[in-house]
């Protein structure tokens, strides 16, 4: 019977992930793992059986794997780069991870991460194999034919590392025993721009769709979060079994904890002996748990998520899309804040939130994340900002803070293009405030451009045509520009591969036959369209729009109780253009670009005049 209800809710997900979607082929997966735990020695044994779908037109003489654990030993690359990074000084300090800094190179053998890959096989045949660090490299014996099927068994074993980065054990905040995310051979991701087999240097991640079937082994005093549903929890119990259910048990030391997940592109799960468990079922659909140790945070904040996400959880869905899962878990873990498929680790409760968001935007649009960290980081910063706002009843510029930290970035000198793929940023100072920041900037911008209802149903329209998809800029461009009958491709050339930036000033007024003028001037090499609003001394006020020439088209009025006036567009290639009011220069008090302080110009004091007669 369990059997059926899987399979159901897979066609359900699979069917609401195709319908009305652009037919990009992608590949698609199936893990069965079989897990063994030590928790005396930290190590595990796995056994790995993957089934493959090559859907991709091309014949596949190759497979690669992520191997994330060893990445956690004395000179990896992601030590190397690491130790590199505290030689720089950028923003306030060294530009390291602090979290990483040069803990790596001191592990102690019994501390490194590792996985060991024991046999591989395709078909039952065996393969030849290669570890490269973090990337295992198959060369196959037979390739794999366009819509085609492959069978790939693996049998491995780990050690956990020392908690580092994401994953590990033994946290030292948080005491938590096992954060296991990026804990299996993981199939890299093949798509239409080919293999995707990215070193491990501590940035984000990429991954097939797919379904997951886990069974892990563990000491029966550990207590496991994660993603996907416990399929035997009357016999596991500590909070998962049903209600009135007398938990039975098997005998032995450990216990077996089976999981599935339908329809997602990555697995973590997380265990301690400690963890307190409390969970809600905010609908008939939805539970949400919350597992967590009494360590720094007091056990109020963290059984309160349950109380934001119930309340948070309908405006969400009617701002960014629909949750499709069954549940959805708050685990204390990590090392700050880290987001997977029904998800996170948090170090606390603050970073709950944003986290939780990530199941939009990378849970359910599953960006490349190395080619487009600020697609997850930057859409999901701004969502959190929004419902942020929303909870709190604010009236204020809820993205002020994204705005500033982009200024601040800009005038660091080390802004590099949002087009840098996220490893390959020289410092972590400029790929942290270009992912969320700016990414954020991104959002909030487009709807200056496109007026904020419009930008509304951009998002949702987004979500509707790629959830369960892994969608990049120029998708998301093109949904823009359906829905906003506007050509936007400029803003993506201007805002994400290059680093331009946008500055317009007052340049000066005058009157002339009867009617006052206003010049303005455009000192920045990004152009954009313009929202100047004359403020009257007897408290009447008038925006004049100025579309930009390569939009196409314009945005509508946003506030209905002020005058507005409409022009012809404004070349990019002239650097003034004058716009005129029947009112005389003496009624004039505010001149002001842009109130709404949406449009990123950097040097807002020219934006702005005010006139004391």
């Amino acid at each position: 019977m369990k059997k059926l209800i899987v399979l159901s809710v897979t066609l359900f997900l699979f069917v609401f992930s195709t319908s009305a979607q652009p037919d990009r082929w992608q590949q698609r997966v199936k893990y069965v793992m079989d897990i063994d735990m030590n928790v005396l020695t930290n190590q595990f044994t796995g056994k790995q059986k993957l089934e493959y779908w090559n859907n991709s037109p091309d014949t596949l003489t190759k497979l690669f794997y992520h191997l994330y654990f060893n990445a956690f030993q004395p000179g990896s690359m992601m030590d190397t780069r690491s130790r590199r990074q505290g030689t720089i000084t950028a923003g306030r300090g060294q530009d390291w991870d602090p979290r990483v800094r040069d803990r790596i190179i001191n592990l102690k053998p019994d501390e490194i991460g590792y996985q060991k890959i024991i046999s591989l096989r395709m078909n039952g045949r065996p393969q030849l194999f290669k570890v490269l660090e973090t990337i295992l490299e198959v060369k196959l014996d037979k390739p794999i034919l366009p819509r085609s099927k492959v069978t790939l068994d693996m049998e491995f074993e780990a050690q956990v590392p020392l908690q580092v980065r994401r994953s590990g054990r033994d946290n030292p905040t948080s005491k938590v025993r096992y954060s296991m995310s990026q804990w299996y051979p993981k199939l890299c991701e093949y798509d239409y721009e080919g293999w995707h087999p990215t070193p491990y240097v501590a940035r984000e991640f990429y991954g097939v769709w797919g379904d997951y079937e886990v069974n892990i082994t563990i000491d029966k005093k550990y207590i496991l979060g994660g993603t996907g549903y416990l399929q035997n929890a009357n016999q596991i119990g500590y909070g998962y079994e049903n209600p009135g259910v007398k938990v039975n048990r098997p005998p032995g030391d450990k216990l077996t904890w089976k999981f599935v997940a339908p329809n997602v592109h990555d697995f973590m799960w997380a265990a301690d002996p400690e963890y307190k468990h409390v969970s809600r079922k905010i609908r008939d659909s939805l539970t949400i748990h919350v597992l967590y140790k009494n360590t720094n945070e007091p056990a109020k904040d963290w059984e309160d998520l349950l109380n934001m996400a119930e309340r948070a959880l309908p405006y969400i869905e009617k701002t960014f899309g629909v949750y499709p899962y069954k549940q959805f878990s708050f685990i204390h873990g990590g090392d700050g804040g880290m987001e997977y498929p029904m998800a996170t680790l948090c170090i606390g409760p603050g970073a709950a939130l944003h986290e939780w968001l990530h199941s939009w935007y990378y849970g359910l649009l599953g960006t490349n994340e190395g080619l487009y960290p600020w697609m997850d980081e930057g859409f999901t910063q701004y969502a959190e900002e929004r419902v942020n706002a929303w909870m709190s009843n604010s009236s204020g510029f809820a993205q002020a803070g994204n705005y500033a930290a982009y200024y601040a970035l800009v005038k660091s000198g080390k802004e590099e293009p949002m087009s840098t793929h996220a490893d390959h940023y020289n410092t972590n100072f400029a790929y942290s405030i270009a992912s969320y920041s700016k990414g954020t900037v991104f959002i909030e911008q487009l709807g200056y451009i496109t007026g904020a209802e419009t930008r509304d149903r951009i998002l949702l329209e987004y979500y509707k045509q790629w959830r369960f998809k892994h969608p990049n800029v120029n998708d998301f461009i093109r949904i823009a520009e359906k829905v906003s009958d506007m050509k936007l491709d400029w803003y993506k050339e201007y805002w994400v591969n290059s680093t331009k930036t946008i500055d317009y000033s007052i340049d000066s007024l005058w009157e002339e036959g009867g009617k006052t003028k206003v010049r303005l001037n455009r000192i920045g090499q990004m152009p954009m369209p313009i929202d100047l609003q004359l403020t009257f001394k007897d408290g009447s006020k008038e925006i004049h729009y100025v579309p930009m020439n390569l939009m196409y088209g314009e945005k509508p009025g946003e506030d209905s109780t002020i005058t507005r006036k409409v022009y012809e567009p404004w070349r990019w290639t002239h650097s003034t253009y004058t716009i005129e009011t029947n009112r005389k220069l003496a009624d004039f008090s505010l001149v002001e670009i842009d109130p709404s302080l949406r449009m990123a110009d950097v040097e807002r004091r020219n934006n702005r005049l005010e006139l004391k007669w």
